[in-house]
């Protein structure tokens, strides 16, 4: 029988990576382009995870979490729903404005965790980062002739960024209140930017600049996690993910500095978990993303320089400090409830507006709601609800592109649902 239940257990392993590998992990700008949280009850509570272990998600979260998680497989499927709106004022008065027409898309995750012993446990956690994904709509030659998007170029204006990460994790419990773990981080990228045409005379390479189609990427990290058990009421958590350092985008080698380079930047989080009683859960985290780690998205859009240099214009994303907090109140053994608010910096800078119309991830202030319902037969089901309140940047368009001024501004909406096997 454990034999049967551990094939059956793989089938299902199996079967959920297969149909997550013919879905697109895209437009999940939230904190920069990570998420706010990564599984549905982290979703729910603002994204606090650091120093929690309910769940199978340690390999996005914190990998030390696993070895007191249980055996659990998530299944998760989030709908996101961003509105990114761009505004070009070529003269007070004159507004011009383009909406992405991008605006629904279905994010999965899958997290499977299982114990070894009694103080080992290894899991897998699949997920995604993006947000870089815009598809506006042509302004019908108001610019002038031959100019169909609100940078100027001759097609639709967008970009398509979608990170996936595999993360293969082991955790061991030290003793009864020290855990520690790691997680192989697996990450492979695909990118696309189309309507860039007026950037041709800025860049190095104007045949690698834009509208090439897919490109892919990849790279191998790791996360590194630790929790502590301080007393019966109070737990900490730590974890970190160095840079993960990237194969280049050779299709695009003109856009990107360094050839075509787009790392995944470093981050770490810290995190408290405080419980007065059996049924009340408070926690808060701190996450620090350094957004500078990668070139191509830390340098300013003024550097000097032709696109795709060594040293050449980003799009000036600053790193970003991100509070998270979170509660959580058991109803009963089956019903428990959870509310969080995420607090994350805005990244972008007034004078990097312009080309950050291609990814304005501006939003800061996130609510969040969510609930777990446990059945009879012990599998759970979970909600998770987030708004983010719109935000909005604006800054001087460069002379060299007309002058004026541009705006860009983001809101978004998400609703999530996971199922989730106890064995």
């Amino acid at each position: 029988m454990p034999h049967l239940q551990t094939m059956r257990t793989l089938k299902v392993l199996i079967s959920s990576i297969a149909l997550l590998s013919a879905v697109s992990f895209e437009a999940q700008a939230t904190d920069g382009y990570f998420a706010h949280g990564y599984g549905m009850k982290s979703k729910g509570m603002g994204g606090v995870s650091a120093a929690l272990a309910q769940d199978a998600f340690g390999g996005a979260n914190n990998p030390s979490s696993l070895v007191w998680a249980g055996d659990r497989l998530e299944l998760g499927l989030d709908y996101f729903q961003p509105d990114r709106q761009a505004t070009f004022s070529p003269a007070p008065g004159f507004d011009i404005k383009s909406e992405s027409k991008s605006s629904s898309f279905l994010i999965p995750e899958i997290a499977y965790s299982k114990a070894i012993s009694d103080d080992l446990a290894w899991g897998v956690t699949i997920y995604g980062n993006g947000g870089m994904n815009t598809d506006y709509r042509a302004v019908e030659n108001l610019l002038g002739p031959n100019v169909n998007n609100i940078l100027g170029g001759s097609t639709d204006l967008g970009v398509d960024l979608t990170q996936l990460l595999i993360a293969p994790t082991i955790s061991k419990a030290i003793n009864a209140d020290h855990a520690v773990g790691i997680s192989l981080l697996i990450a492979g990228q695909r990118f696309q930017v189309k309507g860039l045409q007026a950037f041709a005379g800025f860049s190095s390479d104007p045949s690698r600049l834009t509208n090439n189609g897919y490109d892919t990427s990849y790279g191998i990290g790791v996360r590194l996690g630790y929790i502590r058990h301080i007393n019966d009421q109070v737990d900490f958590g730590a974890s970190y993910a160095p840079k993960i350092n990237m194969s280049e985008f050779d299709d695009y080698a003109g856009l990107f500095a360094e050839q075509g380079d787009f790392d995944i930047p470093s981050h770490y989080s810290l995190g408290f978990a405080y419980r007065p009683n059996n049924q009340l859960l408070v926690a808060v985290d701190f996450e620090r993303i350094n957004y500078s780690d990668a070139n191509s998205v830390g340098f300013p859009s003024s550097v000097p320089g032709p696109l795709g240099a060594d040293v050449a214009p980003g799009f000036g994303w600053n790193d970003v400090s991100v509070w998270k907090l979170g509660t959580q109140y058991q109803i009963n053994d089956q019903l428990t409830l959870r509310a969080g608010y995420n607090h994350t910096e805005n990244p972008i800078e007034p004078a990097d507006v312009t080309f950050n119309i291609l990814a304005p991830g501006v939003v800061e202030s996130h609510f969040t709601l969510g609930l777990s319902y446990k059945t009879e037969s012990g599998n759970e089901w979970t909600l998770a609800y987030m708004n983010a309140l719109n935000n909005e940047v604006r800054g001087a368009r460069p002379a060299v592109f007309g002058g004026g001024e541009d705006r860009i501004s983001m809101s978004q909406d998400s609703f999530g649902v996971q199922y989730s096997f106890g064995f």
